[in-house]
This record gives C-alpha cells, sequence and structure tokens, in this order.
C-alpha cells in the first residue's frame, strides 16, 4: 500500500507527464463532447415533432448505423497504438506503412458492410417487434446515413493516427467540424426545409464527408514524405500486415461483442414499446456524453502508453497510467453527482414528451451509477490500446458477456429494470477481467517488431 501511494504521489508530482496528459487529454475530450452533444440535438429536433415513434426511428436506426462504424472502431483503437510505438522510436516510415494499411482497410470495409446490412436490415427491424411507422422511417434514416460510412470510418483512421503522432489538436479540428457543421444542418433540414427523419440522416451523412476531407488535409501535413524506394513492396508483403490484422481482429472481437451488447438494450427496449425504446435511447445519450469525456483521458492514456512503450520508459508508463486513474475516477463522480441531481431537467432537454419524459425519471439511478461503474473499463482500454495488447482486450470482453448473458434472461421479468442492472452488471465484470490480464503490464518491456 505504501508503494501504491508513492506511485501515486509521484504521478501527481511530475509536471512533465501532466503537461503532456493535458496537452493530449483536453483537445480529445472537447472533441469527443462535441459527439454526444450531435446525439443530443438530434434527440432534440426529432423530440419536438409530434410522434415518439420518430423519436423511436432515430433511436432504432441510429443504433444499426453506430452498430456499423462503432464495429469498424478498431481501425482508430488498431492504428493509434501502432502510430503512438513509431513515434516513440521516431520512426518515419513505419508510421506511413500503416496509415496508408489502414486506408486500404476502410475500402475492404466499407462494401463488405454495406453488403451484409442492406439485405438484412428489413429483417432486423422486423425482429425488433416495433410498429410499422417507426420501421418505416428507421430503414429510411439508415440507407440514407450509409452514403456517409466510408467517411465515418476515414475518421476512424485519421483521428487514431494523428492521436499517435501526439498531435490531439489536428483530431480535434477535424472532430468539431464535423460535429458543428451535423448540429447546423440537423436544425436546417428537419426544421427549414422540413425533412424530418430524413434531414436528420442527409445532414449527418454531408458532415462526416467535411471531416473526413479536412483529416486528409491535415494528415498529409505530418506524413513523411521521404523516398518510396521499396515503399509498395513492403506495404504489400503479407508478413508486414500480420500485425496489424491481428490487432485489428481482436479488437473487432471486442467491439463486435461491446455492440452487440449496447445494441440488446434498445432491441429489448424496443420489445417493451415506443416510450420504453425511447427511454433508453435518452438515458444512453447520458451515458455517451460521460464515456467521451472519459474516453478522453483514455485517448491521451493510449498515444502516452504506446510512447513508453517505443521508448522503453517503464516510469513514464506508470506516471501516465496514475494520473489517468486519478483524474477519470475524479471526472466520473462529478457525472454521477450532476445526472443524480439533474436527471429529470437532462431529459426535459431531449424531449417534451410527457409519456417518454415520465416513463425516464423512473431509471434515472442507473444513469448515475454508470459513470462510477465504468470509469475502470475506459482506463483500461486506453493501456491495452497503447500496448497493442488486443487479445487480452477480446478476451476480457468475452467473458463478461458470456457470464452476463444468462443474468441479462434471468431478469426478463422485471422489464426494463432487469435490462438494466444487467447492463450495470456487464459494465463492472468487463472492468474486473480485464483489470486482472493488466497484472502482466512488467512483461509488456521487451522489444517488439511491429512491422
Amino acid at each position: 500500500m505504501q508503494r501504491f501511494y508513492a506511485m501515486l504521489v509521484d504521478a501527481w508530482q511530475h509536471a512533465g507527464t501532466r503537461q503532456r496528459l493535458f496537452a493530449l487529454a483536453v483537445p480529445m475530450i472537447l472533441s469527443n463532447l462535441s459527439v454526444p452533444l450531435v446525439a443530443l440535438v438530434d434527440s432534440a429536433v426529432i423530440g419536438r415533432l409530434p410522434h415518439a415513434y420518430q423519436l423511436g426511428a432515430v433511436a432504432v436506426g441510429g443504433s444499426i448505423y453506430t452498430m456499423l462504424v462503432w464495429t469498424c472502431g478498431f481501425l482508430r483503437m488498431g492504428v493509434t497504438g501502432f502510430a503512438a510505438q513509431a513515434t516513440g522510436r521516431n520512426d518515419g516510415q513505419a508510421l506511413r506503412y500503416v496509415l496508408l494499411q489502414s486506408l486500404l482497410l476502410v475500402v475492404v470495409l466499407t462494401a463488405l458492410c454495406v453488403a451484409i446490412i442492406l439485405p438484412l436490415l428489413p429483417q432486423i427491424l422486423v425482429w425488433m417487434d416495433t410498429s410499422g411507422d417507426l420501421q418505416a422511417l428507421a430503414q429510411q434514416y439508415v440507407l440514407i446515413r450509409l452514403y456517409g460510412l466510408p467517411a465515418a470510418l476515414l475518421m476512424h483512421v485519421l483521428a487514431g493516427w494523428l492521436l499517435g503522432l501526439q498531435n490531439a489538436r489536428a483530431a480535434l479540428w477535424m472532430l468539431l467540424l464535423a460535429n458543428s457543421i451535423n448540429i447546423v444542418l440537423d436544425i436546417y433540414f428537419v426544421f427549414g426545409l422540413q425533412w424530418e427523419i430524413a434531414g436528420a440522416a442527409r445532414a449527418s451523412v454531408i458532415a462526416e464527408w467535411s471531416g473526413a476531407v479536412l483529416g486528409l488535409l491535415l494528415a498529409w501535413r505530418y506524413v513523411d514524405k521521404g523516398p518510396l524506394l521499396n515503399f509498395w513492396r513492403h506495404l504489400f508483403a503479407w508478413q508486414n500486415w500480420r500485425p496489424l490484422l491481428a490487432v485489428n481482429r481482436d479488437i473487432l472481437i471486442r467491439s463486435l461483442a461491446l455492440q452487440t451488447v449496447f445494441f440488446s438494450v434498445t432491441f429489448q427496449g424496443a420489445r417493451l414499446g415506443d416510450n420504453t425504446v425511447a427511454t433508453n435511447a435518452l438515458l444512453l445519450n447520458g451515458l455517451l456524453i460521460c464515456s467521451y469525456a472519459l474516453d478522453g483521458l483514455a485517448y491521451a492514456l493510449e498515444a502516452l502508453t504506446g510512447h513508453a512503450l517505443g521508448q522503453q520508459d517503464r516510469r513514464a508508463l506508470q506516471r501516465a497510467l496514475c494520473l489517468v486513474s486519478m483524474y477519470s475516477l475524479l471526472a466520473s463522480s462529478v457525472f454521477a453527482l450532476l445526472f443524480w441531481w439533474f436527471g429529470d431537467a437532462f431529459i426535459a432537454l431531449q424531449t417534451n414528451i410527457v409519456s417518454v419524459q415520465e416513463a425516464a425519471s423512473g431509471y434515472l439511478v442507473y444513469l448515475a451509477l454508470l459513470p462510477l461503474i465504468t470509469v475502470w473499463s475506459y482506463v483500461l482500454d486506453g493501456l491495452f490500446i497503447g500496448a497493442t495488447r488486443a487479445r487480452e482486450m477480446r478476451n476480457s470482453m468475452l467473458l463478461a458477456v458470456m457470464v452476463c448473458a444468462p443474468l441479462a434472461w434471468l431478469l426478463q421479468g422485471l422489464g426494463n429494470h432487469g435490462l438494466w442492472i444487467a447492463f450495470l452488471l456487464f459494465m463492472a465484470l468487463r472492468a474486473v477481467f480485464l483489470g486482472f490480464s493488466a497484472r502482466h503490464l512488467p512483461s509488456w518491456f521487451v522489444p517488439t517488431q511491429t512491422g
């Protein structure tokens, strides 16, 4: 205990680590907070339309599209660790390779996602057992949003690569541009042009492409423009793809499991009625605000972890992990108190539909508990992503799902309360299993080949 306390004091007093952490975390927190702000604006705008099924359609359609995009979130997570380690080694060629490899993956994954979702979309909506009006609008919303899918995946790669360079400000400008355009066009298209659900979807597509174009311009400024001798031969050699593909594979499996859990919350909520699915969407917006703020600190830890491993500096990693843990716990406590005290106002901000407001008020206690339970998952994700230790992340996530799935089935009799209790248990076990894997951290400091 005394050694642990000494580690915390050393991290807290080390000005250099604190400055690097803030330089990375503050821009990422600002950009991340703009993402749920877009979701809040979508809910607030559509929530002013006259029918609950319209809000439910955006919730369901947005959930399906988000599942696609964030399932491919391994594109960002995979590139960040490799880019950060290459930066620590001062290896410009490796930075260029990992960027171009990831951009090529975007092309392949876009085609794959569209090929999968187009035939499955109508059946998914039928399985959700929602009203006919909700199904039609949700399908319209998803089909429009698919035009922005390549841009959304490009932004994943570019944000991760720029963060690996410890250039969080460039990533900030890309994400802020996209989210600002989304908010402005959302209001204009829905209310000004009376496009309703289609307007919200079109605003998002335009915003995603705007952010992607800016991201490409920013990346060009920092990419190594040295000679291309043997470059293409190296790029397309199979053995040079193995490290990146192995990490992306494991993060993909982990992301599929996580997105399945989030989608299940929406799916089961939809089966409990339009008001319930709308309620859960509003509550999850609160979780998004909290998670994106905590992810800003986790993103900083990714970059610092990768850089420390690239330089083989154990003390730097220890300080970064301690500082991020302390600040994350503080932030999660603040969010928990805010949701506890002002939860009803938070729901009223998003919708004026009385039946949805009344339904949501009975579940605010779960929203207040979530920040305190989920905080450790974000911290440990940052540590493992920066270290490109994706196998441990995959195994911890799958184990949490396997343990919680039967518990969720047993809690069905409690309705939406049972759904939220199972969700809380899943988040807690996810952190416990990942923390157990972190006991091997000292063995990570062994020079390895990353391509």
